[in-house]
């Protein structure tokens, strides 16, 4: 508790701030895509094959013929601010989602052909350490 007092009143004000929709987002266009995929709401879909000059933009603009696109994602590599070559797009809902995996799946797009599917859920890791084991059992001789 003692730590909170020590944080200045702007930085609460900031976080705890709501626009009239009831969430603070960086967007016009809603909540923000996490709190849509957390509630189930939404539907993503995983785009691979995309080529190394496909945008964000590009991509969005590619897929929002069918239907509201919410979020669109291109992976980038880290090392080498390149495209990974898929990508992740987010609808409003299930039907649009069908609708584009229909349309778009074997779909050429920026001189390549893309396949187009549901994502899986992710994985959760536990960040943490870990466990110790110790080391392994000496083997035992069976008779």
């Amino acid at each position: 508790m003692a730590a909170c007092k020590r944080i200045p009143k702007t930085i609460f004000s900031n976080i705890f701030s709501r626009s009239s929709t009831g969430f603070q987002s960086s967007s016009s266009f809603g909540p923000q895509s996490s709190l849509i995929s957390r509630r189930g709401i939404a539907s993503r879909l995983y785009v691979a094959g995309l080529s190394f000059y496909t945008t964000e933009k590009a991509l969005q603009d590619a897929f929002s013929q069918y239907g509201q696109v919410v979020e669109a994602n291109v992976m980038m590599d880290k090392v080498s601010s390149r495209s990974k070559g898929f990508g992740f797009v987010t609808y409003a809902s299930t039907d649009e989602a069908e609708k584009a995996i229909a349309e778009m799946d074997g779909k050429t797009l920026h001189g390549r052909i893309i396949s187009v599917e549901l994502a899986k859920p992710r994985a959760r890791y536990n960040s943490g350490m870990p466990i110790a084991r110790g080391p392994p059992e000496p083997p035992t001789k069976q008779q």
